[in-house]
């Protein structure tokens, strides 16, 4: 009888296998709880998201939860289980990478840092990066035309070099030579999601992270075949093409994803464009514990450069351009390889090699200038700015379990040989102002190269000095080196003499998390970053002056919490950045002008991020910035600006939005989004302001099956708005917002999970 008893016992025993993922992503989600509903037998899955299940008893539905995820339960059968967990909304653990080059949860870093994540990026269909970076508080990413922009994050709207791009936590860009429209080699269709840090991060990343750092992280392989094609057109000439494919077999998983743009408009709007961006990656396991990880990027690009225009056109939106040559062209490959370690629990070592090449090449409307001799005659010049870089990055990190802490380590080395040159052009203008045709002369402006070389090493520690207390150290130092070789003779267009110059700087960085209670923290930090001189500072004078990186000193503090049973996140900051040595244009007594280490500048203000889901039908989100930009010290070309607002400095900038997605219409999505900036000053004067803008951006979409399709409305209300106005002795120039315009697209899309 026992032995019967036994036999049937064996033969009712019940086994589930199966693997759970990211149902935005595709990504296999390591972690995971998976509780039988029948009798709590529990389990959780491993690094590849499988997970095994026994019981004695039949199991016939799984409980399956994981922070950051909707909890689900489902039903199962014998057969192997895929398991999609949904990320909630508002979570207060979303999971980064860019505050410790590591993957860890957000709170526990002290810093201002925020996610977009995969699923916002698909909702929101963006034809441009500043339609979703302009969803994070405190960030407004100026849209310039057809992908172009500058860049604001705690600072005003500008060009300056005061930002970090980075793409899986390497710079797009080389040092030193910081072109404000770095965003364009980025593939939109390759991103996986954006994490914004704002405040200095070159502790971790060197130079220029001091506004703020964007990390594009690229789509990481699907475990299971998956493919995707939509196509989408816009009512203002606008069409593009995306797709992406992906899959993993047994050790081997690869991406390849991008999308080509193109948009063509009337002669006299000179707005057309094209863009192809290709990304392909493939990762391969050698093991449990060493992967190698090869990404390859392709950008080509062309757009024609539009200008701004004069309040007379802008109010009366008539938006032709003045110009009908002036262009930019970008031309980008980035390769790179990441070999990873784990030599056991406590130790992983990552070496990273990687190759950029750029060639930017252009024919400026804002060098174009008029010739007092001839009304119908002006000048210009083309030019081209190229770059090679070779670097390697190798780190080291070492947990350490008796203090519940972790040891980063790593060196960095970057070289990257630049080169420049630029043409006379001599320019036709008709009676109507318009410039309508240009011819090379044989005449160089400049023409030399550059050897750039930055090498770091940097370290952070992280631990817990007591249960609810995380303390992180951090440090790095920077060493920048520059041969100048000009190919002409010292002048005021060819540029400086031969030169050699360095610039070092050491960057710190102490700050904590402390979990008050159940859901709520709180944070501090202090933080330094630096920005070097640019080519272009140093060398396009006459003489080279004697410059010092520009700093900055930030203090913070801030706060998370959740509400409303985790049904609502919220969370704020406060900031003070401090900024010296920051270069200027100083008039000298002879009459002449240098640039030199002479601002100092205060910026100041509060950020505020809410997300909440009354019901499952409905998010709610709404964030933005009040902050102060003050002159502390400033002269500027022989006038002193000091106490004075700074310029394009706006007081608040807001974007909320309100989506609703019926469970009664499954599929069926459609949103509302506000974006605001505030009066601010456009000179540094403040003698002329401009009264900022509101504008109302309309989403709606459909998923059925394996087929999308959606309508997007830009400016709904058609609103008359510019994206940045700026005053000068030449008058003032309006960069025209987008009038409304509606885009429709369709998808297929393709998951054999």
């Amino acid at each position: 009888m026992l032995f019967a008893i036994a036999i049937a016992s064996v033969c009712a025993q019940t086994t589930i296998k199966g693997a759970v993922f990211d149902a935005a992503t595709n990504q296999p989600l390591e972690g995971v709880s998976i509780v039988s509903a029948q009798n709590g037998v529990t389990t959780i899955s491993g690094k590849n998201g499988i997970f095994f299940i026994k019981s004695p008893l039949q199991i016939n539905s799984i409980l399956v939860s994981y922070i950051g995820y909707q909890p689900l339960q489902l039903a199962v059968n014998d057969s192997f289980t895929n398991i999609s967990l949904k990320p909630s909304f508002a979570s207060l653990y979303e999971v980064v990478v860019s505050g410790s080059r590591e993957l860890q949860r957000r709170t526990e870093v002290p810093a201002a840092i925020n996610v977009i994540s995969k699923t916002l990026i698909n909702d929101t269909k963006a034809t441009r990066l500043d339609m979703l970076v302009n969803k994070v508080p405190g960030v407004f990413m100026v849209d310039l035309g057809n992908e172009q922009h500058s860049m604001s994050v705690r600072q005003p709207l500008g060009y300056s070099n005061l930002f970090l791009y980075l793409e899986d936590g390497i710079p797009i860009r080389t040092v030193g030579d910081f072109n404000h429209n770095a965003l364009i080699e980025v593939n939109q269709a390759s991103l996986e999601r954006i994490e914004v840090i704002k405040g200095p991060a070159s502790s971790l990343y060197g130079s220029e992270a001091v506004g703020g750092a964007l990390n594009f992280i690229t789509q990481s392989p699907s475990i299971f075949p998956s493919a995707k094609l939509q196509v989408e057109t816009g009512s203002r000439g606008y069409r593009r093409t995306d797709f992406n494919v992906s899959n993993t077999y047994k050790k081997f998983g690869f991406f390849a994803g991008g999308y080509y743009a193109n948009q063509n408009q009337e002669d006299n709007q000179h707005n057309d464009f094209n863009k192809t961006a290709l990304t392909a990656r493939a990762d391969y396991a050698f093991n449990d514990r060493i992967k190698l990880v090869t990404v390859a990027d392709y950008i080509n690009y062309k757009t024609d450069q539009k200008g701004g225009l004069d309040s007379t056109h802008f109010y009366n939106k008539d938006y032709q351009s003045f110009y009908r040559f002036s262009y930019r062209k970008v031309n980008t490959f980035r390769l790179r390889s990441t070999l990873t370690k784990e030599w056991n629990d406590n130790n992983k070592t990552s070496f990273t090699a990687f190759y950029r090449h750029s060639v930017i090449g252009q024919n400026p409307f804002y060098y174009i200038s008029d010739l007092p001799a001839n009304p119908l005659k002006a000048k210009g010049q083309i030019n081209e700015d190229a770059f090679k870089s070779y670097g390697t990055v190798l780190q080291h990190v070492k947990k350490l379990p008796a203090i519940n802490g972790k040891w980063i380590t790593g060196i960095s080395a970057d070289f990257s040989p630049a080169t420049y040159f630029a043409k006379y052009i001599d320019v036709d203008k008709d009676n109507n102002g318009v410039y309508y045709n240009y011819s090379v002369q044989d005449s160089l402006l400049t023409n030399y190269n550059v050897d750039l070389l930055n090498t770091a090493a940097y370290t952070q520690l992280e631990f817990n000095a007591t249960a609810k207390l995380k303390v992180v150290v951090a440090a790095r130092y920077d060493r920048l080196d520059y041969r100048f070789d000009n190919h002409l003779l010292p002048g005021a267009f060819t540029g400086a003499p031969d030169a050699k110059d360095h610039f070092d700087h050491f960057t710190p960085k102490i700050g904590f998390t402390y979990n008050v209670a159940k859901n709520i923290g709180v944070y501090s930090n202090y933080s330094v970053g630096f920005a070097p001189p640019n080519i272009t500072d140093l060398y396009s004078g006459v003489i080279v002056p004697a410059l010092k990186p520009a700093a900055y000193n930030n203090y913070e503090v801030g706060g998370w919490m959740s509400f409303a049973k985790a049904k609502g996140y919220a969370e704020v900051s406060f900031y003070k950045l401090d900024g010296s040595n920051e270069i200027v244009n100083v008039r000298l007594e002879d009459g002449t002008y240098q640039n030199q280490n002479a601002g100092i500048t205060r910026h100041k203000g509060v950020e505020v991020n809410v997300k909440y889901a009354p019901c499952k039908d409905l998010s709610i989100r709404a964030g933005g910035t009040y902050a102060q930009h003050i002159y502390k010290n400033y002269e500027l070309s022989g006038k002193n600006y000091s106490g004075n607002t700074m310029s394009q400095a706006p007081p608040y900038i807001i974007n909320a939005e309100i989506t609703y997605k019926p469970a009664f219409f499954k599929g069926f999505r459609l949103s509302m989004e506000y974006q605001g900036l505030g009066k601010y000053y456009t000179d540094a004067q403040n003698t002329s302001t401009y009264n900022g803008f509101h504008v109302f951006n309309a989403r709606m979409g459909y998923s059925v099956k394996s087929i999308e399709i959606w309508a997007n409305c830009t400016n709904l209300t058609d609103a008359v708005y510019a994206t940045t106005v700026e005053k000068s002795v030449y008058g003032t120039t309006y960069r025209p917002g987008q009038l409304r315009t509606l885009n429709i697209g369709i998808a297929y899309n393709y998951n054999k999970k």
